[in-house]
């Protein structure tokens, strides 16, 4: 049965960096920045697979999600939902409950042993795929399990991200040359946004997160981070 909140766009992004906020999943620290597997050196830091312990936060924001894939993919677009290993896989069923549809999970590589799949559940092939994750960065991980899906028969045309840094020109590349729309919820802007409202920083540590957001490679070059990808 299909669960909906059909809420506007701006309001549930600022809705979510305030739950966000609320159970301390996100992190701002500029003097002493937190380093990505990357190697960028960050100050602002999200741990979306926190959302799973506060039930009313989760069900608030997987309502969202259902909103977001159905006002802007559609109501009948999909056969099923994927999440990847490890921390999309929840979200994917929370997400295929809702929607009514069957879910999948994708490893980050094939088994290793017995029938060394890849993709755990029922696809058929042709099957119109949504992979779902936590967050993404610039798309990397999505893509590994975007490609995995394809490469077994499924049509992948969708993504959908509960949070998106959309800080990073090489994001929005790759979605558009894999011709994959990405939907998401939130981001950082509204994350700061939130932070600026309730004043939870000093000006100084708003301002140093701001420039990061702005130019986070050029940031985290000064910060003794990488300053290329």
């Amino acid at each position: 049965m299909i669960q909906a909140t059909f809420t506007d766009r701006k309001v549930m992004a600022e809705l979510v960096a305030k739950m966000l906020w609320e159970i301390k999943a996100v992190h701002f620290n500029a003097s002493h920045p937190y380093k990505l597997s990357s190697g960028m050196a960050s100050p602002v830091y999200i741990d979306c697979r926190k959302l799973l312990s506060f039930p009313r936060v989760r069900s608030t924001v997987m309502d969202f999600a259902a909103s977001v894939v159905l006002r802007d993919a559609g109501f009948e677009q999909f056969d099923c939902i994927a999440g990847g290993e490890t921390a999309g896989i929840p979200f994917a069923a929370l997400l295929a409950d809702r929607l009514g549809l069957p879910m999948i999970y994708v490893r980050k590589q094939p088994k290793g042993h017995g029938r060394n799949a890849q993709i755990e559940g029922n696809m058929p092939e042709g099957s119109r795929v949504l992979v779902i994750e936590d967050l993404t960065t610039a798309g990397g991980s999505m893509f590994k399990f975007i490609d995995a899906i394809r490469a077994a028969g499924g049509i992948v045309d969708h993504g959908m991200a509960l949070f998106y840094y959309n800080i990073f020109d090489e994001g929005a590349l790759r979605f558009a040359d894999g011709k994959v729309k990405l939907h998401h919820i939130a981001t950082w802007r509204e994350v700061l946004a939130v932070a600026r409202e309730q004043k939870l920083f000093d000006e100084k540590t708003l301002s140093e997160v701001e420039a990061f957001l702005d130019a986070p490679l050029a940031w985290s070059g000064r910060n003794g981070g990488v300053s290329s990808l």
